[in-house]
């Protein structure tokens, strides 16, 4: 028997005037994309030279890399966010590991990844493009995945007690429950996060495609080795070219896919906003007028659903073993043992390294180039909270506002400092300044965005009875700051003080030990002594120096950020 054709699907086959419209758009991204992969997986033999310019017509297919690199990078770390928030919040085993590797990665500077990755990476495709390609993406990951990950494990933790209950009233299996209630509320965060994290890799996108360890000198075709060639040759115009370039490709993936995710992930917010306007693309508006392109959306989603139902679920939510059961004791001392165990035998291990390789006076003196280093971050971080914590609150509660400067922050967020090197070695030579304090403001340049991305996105989720009772309540000045704006943003303010007191520990390798042209000034801190190790090669120095860094980041995660995570979960947030 033939099969009826409904009038929906007659149209939707034939598709509207909106659909031709949109066809060209999605056939040059496509081609973009499919081109410059093609470019990434070349032939290609250690030390060959490739083909690089300062010429600025050639800036739109660097864009073109570094940006396809940039989202690459992006997809594995949202990947790694679901996988660690869900481990790390769900299981109390897994959190105390996974939460303390965080830690660790967080710590290890991104050209310590490098010094250990790259090599492993072209080894893993001999005699192709695609293995110094993937060290650089995985060099992006690095500086991507960490806020991602805080970000996504914060919301799980302070999802509201009474959607909680619904979801147990309902029965809902772990599955169903991240699925239909943890990554919905935690959406409008995670995708602030995201934005970050592509400004944050725009940051380090120097390091990544300028590749300098261990005498090798890679540079692969894009913005980053761009700036980095820029520099070396003094060329004050091609910097600006690059800058310009930088802002175009920001404004592109603003509003071809940021600004369209944002708008849709509004229904996803369990109040409205205050304002009740709604975030607007005319991106998502065109999409939802056409109809061939829609209907291909709804059946690629479709398809994605039944795929992801093959995955094994233990229960299917409707019965009682699917209610969460009690943590097994006996587990759980196990598992502390086996922790107690790999600790003891990696301190002996470390021992007879620091004997062997470089001596207990080196790790002092490392021990106090971390001191200078931590004074630094504790200082920038408090300074940059004082100023951007306002302005988040202030455009977290206006949409209008939040709309508009979304592509500003983001490039803002995107600069990297080592632009900024020309203007402070010239300065702070000229005017014979003090190193160790002027380049200190380079460190927080890149890392102040988390403070102020995480606090739009949580002054941008509070519920809309406390924003009325706050008005009916007549609270104004500090009173108001003290008993509801604070405590309203104060998770996400926390999640975006870790990962700026990280990233600062990270940008210190390159604001610490600046160069421009054949000048270059150096501070005192474990930034600088990194740099300097790296560039030499010395690789016992490299790893002392990137374990005090692992040291200092995780004794001030657990002392201070973590204790501010639970206050944060049992008294402040709504």
């Amino acid at each position: 028997m033939r099969r009826r054709i409904l009038p929906l699907e007659v149209s939707s086959a034939v598709g509207n005037r909106w659909d031709w419209a949109l066809l060209p758009l999605i056939l040059a991204v496509l081609f973009g994309l499919a081109f410059a992969a093609s470019q990434m997986a070349r032939p290609y033999a250690v030390g060959e030279p490739l083909p690089l310019s300062l010429d600025p017509a050639v800036l739109p297919y660097y864009l073109l890399r570094t940006t396809l690199r940039m989202f690459i990078a992006l997809g594995a770390s949202l990947v790694f966010a679901c996988v660690f928030a869900v481990l790390a919040a769900k299981y109390r085993l897994a959190e105390r590991l996974l939460v303390p590797l965080l830690d660790v990665l967080q710590s290890i500077p991104i050209l310590g990844f490098l010094s250990i990755t790259v090599t492993g990476f072209i080894a893993l495709f001999p005699g192709n493009l695609l293995g110094v390609e993937c060290a650089a993406i995985f060099a992006i990951f690095t500086s991507q995945a960490w806020n991602m990950a805080f970000s996504l494990y914060q919301s799980l933790r302070t999802v509201p007690a009474e959607l909680g209950e619904a979801a147990a009233v309902f029965q809902l299996s772990g599955w169903q429950r991240f699925w239909r209630l943890e990554l919905p509320f935690a959406m409008p965060g995670l995708l602030w996060n995201m934005m970050m994290s592509m400004s944050g890799g725009w940051f380090f996108v120097v390091a990544s495609e300028a590749i300098s360890v261990s005498g090798q000198n890679i540079k692969l075709p894009g913005v980053g080795s761009y700036i980095a060639m820029a520099i070396e040759a003094r060329d004050l115009s091609a910097i600006g070219w690059a800058i310009l370039c930088m802002l175009i490709g920001i404004l592109l993936y603003d509003q071809l896919f940021f600004r369209p995710l944002v708008a849709w992930a509004d229904k996803f917010r369990f109040d409205e906003s205050g304002s009740g306007e709604a975030s607007r693309s005319w991106l998502l508006d065109w999409l939802r007028r056409t109809r061939l392109t829609r209907a291909t959306g709804e059946w690629l989603a479709h398809r994605a659903v039944r795929t992801l139902a093959w995955f094994p679920r233990r229960f299917d939510g409707t019965s009682v073993r699917a209610r969460p059961r009690p943590a097994n004791p006996l587990a759980q001392r196990a598992g502390d043992a086996l922790l107690s165990g790999a600790v003891l035998l990696a301190i002996l291990w470390l021992g007879r390294f620091i004997h062997s390789e470089v001596g207990w006076t080196e790790v002092g003196h490392v021990f106090l180039l971390g001191l200078y280093t931590l004074v630094r971050v504790l200082v920038l971080i408090a300074i940059a909270a004082v100023v951007w914590v306002p302005v988040g609150v202030w455009i977290g509660m206006n949409p209008r506002w939040s709309d508009r400067l979304q592509a500003v922050a983001q490039f803002l967020a995107a600069f990297p400092a080592n632009l900024m090197f020309p203007v402070a070695v010239l300065l702070i030579v000229r005017w014979k300044l003090n190193p160790d304090v002027w380049l200190s403001p380079l460190m927080v340049l890149g890392t102040q965005w988390y403070l102020l991305f995480n606090v739009i996105a949580g002054a941008s989720s509070v519920p809309t009875e406390l924003r009325h009772a706050s008005r009916n309540l007549g609270l104004t000045g500090w009173l108001r700051w003290k008993r509801y704006l604070l405590p309203a943003v104060f998770p996400s303010f926390v999640t975006g003080a870790i990962t700026a007191s990280g990233g600062s520990w990270n940008a210190s390798i390159v604001a610490e030990y600046v160069s421009w042209g054949d000048t270059t000034l150096q501070a005192h801190g474990l930034g600088s002594y990194i740099a300097q190790m790296t560039a030499t090669g010395d690789f016992p120095r490299i790893a002392l120096g990137i374990g005090v860094m692992c040291v200092f980041v995780m004794g001030l995660n657990h002392f201070v950020w973590r204790r501010l995570y639970q206050l944060a979960e049992q008294r402040m947030h709504f």
